[in-house]
């Protein structure tokens, strides 16, 4: 005896007509019904609006990453290009002596030749690291110069011109290291 096959029912496999499979295995989407197509509309685009935040989002952290790490590059490169300035800063006072020790009278010539080459050699090697002394200039300049002492001129002389060096002001590389200090001629 040959038994007739039985057709599907809905729960076995088969789809109804006019049913859209659905991610949801008990839930069956009717194509036909306009509110249920209307929910899918409003869901795609819910997943489209989501998917573009989260792009978005995604390349704003990217571009966050990258200028975090430019930003982290150039910090140090420019550590290791100034690495040098505290000790350049530190040996400025010793320089600082030997100037007033080649300005001083010398009983010996010998030794002013001494303290003369010394002086030199410590300069040159100042200088290999980006030492570089600042002219004073002929008027005050709140950048470069650090004034000290003031002193009132005469009518014929010019205000804020610089009288008297105390110490010599120097940059290390592009950066002012040291203001010099300066006596200032003000008008009263």
């Amino acid at each position: 005896m040959v038994k007739e096959q039985e057709e599907p029912t809905p729960s076995e496999g088969a789809q109804a007509p006019n049913m859209a499979p659905s991610t949801d295995p008990d839930h069956q989407i009717d194509a036909g019904d306009p509110s249920e197509l209307q929910r899918l509309v409003e869901e795609r685009d819910r997943a489209v609006s989501e998917k573009a935040e989260l792009i978005d989002r995604y390349q704003r952290a990217q571009a966050e990453f990258e200028n975090a790490r430019r930003r982290m590059q150039r910090e140090q490169e420019e550590s290791r290009e100034y690495a040098a300035a505290g000790v350049v800063e530190a040996l400025l006072p010793t320089l600082d002596d030997f100037e007033r020790a080649l300005q001083a009278d010398s009983v010996d010539p010998e030794l002013q030749k001494g303290v003369e080459l010394i002086h030199s050699r410590l300069c040159d090697i100042l200088k290999r690291f980006g030492l570089e002394p600042i002219e004073a200039g002929e008027y005050f300049d709140p950048n470069l110069h650090q004034a000290v002492d003031r002193a009132p001129t005469e009518d014929d002389a010019e205000d804020q011109r610089i009288l008297e060096v105390y110490r010599k002001g120097y940059r290390f590389k592009d950066r002012l290291l040291r203001a010099a200090m300066v006596k200032v001629a003000v008008k009263e």
